[in-house]
């Protein structure tokens, strides 16, 4: 039997697991798709062209904001009380004394919700492509660069919030507590491009905002720029290191 073989089965059942839970689902992977088909459906102003936004349409600009709203439904509401719930239980002090060591855990649900909010996405983007003729990302190498240190960001905060709440209550209030400036930054009630350039500023120094700000520029086909990349990687790299010295197995 290999070495990896444990982590494996930990990452299967955790995938079974996920799977079992109608609403994680829902929230993760379909919501934000049906926030796109809601809007840009029901909402005529959404599919005008407007010269206020480079000659854009509203719903073009909604494509990447519903990319990252099923990201922060996958990070912070998703994520954070399902570890927090484990380690309430008792699951990871009792797994530190099998083979299989609890860190098997904590990386099965990272790299379940990273899939879950990349799949989510391109789900997104082809819905967007059919049903409203956004156009694709034309940097593909920047969009999916973006999309990854984006994913890495909101997973790093996901797993701060799960390090400083001692149980599952804890997390799920917490996470609340994070969702709305995320969504706010996020652009999901005004696209980040809509708003004043003097808020825009300031939205961008978050991890979020500087996703929206580096999808946006990687689908018009421009490299997602150095600034917004940098914001991305330092909030990953801070709230990791948070994380890590937050934690705690019990």
């Amino acid at each position: 039997m290999s070495a990896s073989s444990p982590a494996a089965a930990v990452l299967r059942t955790e995938a079974r697991l996920f799977g079992r839970e109608p609403a994680a689902l829902f929230w993760v992977m379909v919501a934000p798709t049906l926030l796109l088909v809601i809007l840009g459906g029901l909402v005529p102003s959404f599919r005008e062209v407007s010269a206020d936004l480079g000659g854009r349409r509203m719903v073009d600009l909604y494509v990447p904001v519903a990319v990252l709203f099923a990201l922060i439904m996958a990070a912070v509401q998703a994520m954070p009380p399902v570890l927090s719930g484990y380690r309430e239980r008792g699951i990871l002090r009792r797994m530190s004394t099998t083979p299989v060591r609890p860190g098997a855990l904590l990386t099965a649900q990272l790299v379940l919700h990273a899939v879950a909010a990349v799949v989510s996405s391109l789900l997104v983007i082809a819905v967007g492509r059919i049903a409203f003729g956004v156009a694709l990302p034309e940097n593909l190498v920047g969009y999916a660069l973006a999309l990854l240190l984006a994913v890495a960001a909101g997973l790093a905060l996901g797993a701060a919030v799960c390090a400083v709440s001692r149980t599952q209550k804890i997390a799920t209030a917490v996470g609340t507590v994070v969702f709305f400036p995320m969504m706010f930054t996020a652009g999901v009630w005004v696209p980040v491009q809509a708003m004043p350039d003097s808020l825009q500023r300031i939205v961008r120094l978050s991890p979020l905002g500087a996703a929206s700000q580096a999808l946006d520029s990687a689908a018009s086909g421009g490299w997602p720029g150095w600034a917004a990349l940098g914001v991305m990687a330092l909030w990953t790299v801070v709230l990791t290191g948070a994380s890590v010295r937050w934690f705690r197995w019990e």
